[in-house]
């Protein structure tokens, strides 16, 4: 079962395009690597994906209320517990429970500290366990292994295998090797949109006064 495809899309930075005629589908159980220097465009795509801003053009399929963005930012409450924190998504989703991403995560030994006081690798993993609790079958994930030393590394690693195992799907940009033989890699070099040509009536003016 395909659960994102894209058609021809031209995502776009300040105004102007930075990725032209981007097509590809992910499926149930597959994992997309995003490739790209940076500036190249990845998290642009991603928060085009997930809808926090408008595409320039072209076709996006995606499952209805079916995606998690994981950004940047952890999205914490820092002056919640960690079982606060995740008890919290966990109503807002209807999911149930917070064992199984306190599990995936290592967190069982961090429950009733404050997310203030956790260190940087802690509030990522803590970020990342709320992925395991949303029930969304579609990961969208930028640089999620951020502050995370290789245990993290590959708790993460594990949950996200699990979640392919389970029907999911995930599209992530990331600079490291997460150690998955089995994904797709997709360089969005080749889908780098060129400088848009100067107004020619800017040009013949420039021309007028050399």
């Amino acid at each position: 079962m395909t659960l994102l495809a894209v058609h021809g899309l031209t995502v776009q930075r300040g105004g102007q395009s930075v990725l032209h005629d981007v097509s590809f589908a992910l499926a149930a159980g597959e994992v997309l690597i995003l490739q790209g220097p940076n500036g190249v465009g990845k998290t642009t795509l991603l928060r085009t994906l997930a809808g926090l801003q408008l595409a320039r053009s072209g076709q996006m399929q995606l499952p209805e209320d079916g995606i998690a963005y994981c950004g940047h930012a952890d999205g914490l409450k820092a002056t919640m517990t960690v079982a606060e924190n995740l008890g919290f998504w966990a109503e807002i989703f209807r999911t149930g429970g917070i064992e199984a991403a306190v599990e995936a995560m290592g967190l069982s030994g961090l429950l009733d500290r404050y997310a203030r006081h956790l260190s940087a690798g802690q509030k990522r993993r803590l970020g990342l366990a709320r992925l395991r609790i949303t029930g969304r079958a579609l990961w969208l994930l930028d640089e999620p292994t951020v502050s995370l030393d290789a245990a993290s590394v590959a708790l993460f690693r594990a949950m996200l295998r699990l979640h392919l195992g389970q029907g999911g799907a995930a599209l992530v940009a990331t600079h490291i090797d997460l150690g998955l033989p089995e994904a797709t890699l997709l360089d969005l070099g080749l889908f780098k949109a060129r400088p848009a040509p100067p107004d020619r009536d800017d040009f013949a003016g420039s021309e007028a006064f050399a």
